[in-house]
């Protein structure tokens, strides 16, 4: 698998964990009596979204040699 195609996938798997995170999250904070009570857990939640991508860029330009990433 190149450096490229591992990049890309490692987008559209963030891609895909945000939405599928953020989705339901805005849905209950929006239409639940006690939604509101969820924006407490929001700053950790992208937290968590934040890591998520930083260990997916990590996996994907693994293979590179130090000081060598493509952009």
């Amino acid at each position: 698998m190149t450096t490229r195609s591992r990049l890309v996938l490692a987008v559209t798997a963030w891609c895909l964990a945000a939405v599928a995170v953020v989705v339901p999250l805005v849905w209950l904070i929006n239409n639940r009596d006690w939604g509101v009570a969820l924006m407490l857990l929001t700053p950790f939640v992208v937290y968590a979204l934040l890591r998520l991508g930083r260990a997916l860029e990590g996996w994907a330009v693994a293979g590179l040699p130090p000081g060598s990433r493509e952009r």
